[in-house]
């Protein structure tokens, strides 16, 4: 019982504004995607092929940054421009 009270005390509360806004231009993550989504997150891209998988480079709050072909060229670019790469599931 001890053990559930001290784990209950240690959360710390967040709004879930302060957490989308977590990380803002320090972190990024890369994403494994289907061309078929490239219109939807980067409206301004030419059309692609279908059935390729490419890699974004999101922001913290999941705003696009990159597409590439590759998972190291999207990683570069985050550390080109600074940002900490963290992974997510």
């Amino acid at each position: 019982m001890t053990n559930a009270m001290n784990h209950a005390e240690s959360k710390v509360a967040m709004s879930l504004e302060a957490l989308a806004h977590l990380g803002d231009g320090q972190i990024a993550y890369v994403k494994s995607i289907r061309s078929e989504d490239v219109p939807a997150l980067f409206p301004q891209a030419p059309h692609i092929a279908p059935g390729l998988r490419l890699f974004a480079l999101h922001a913290a709050d999941g705003t696009p940054i990159m597409l590439t072909d590759s998972r190291e060229a999207a990683e570069a670019n985050a550390w080109s421009q600074e940002l900490q790469m963290v992974s997510v599931h």
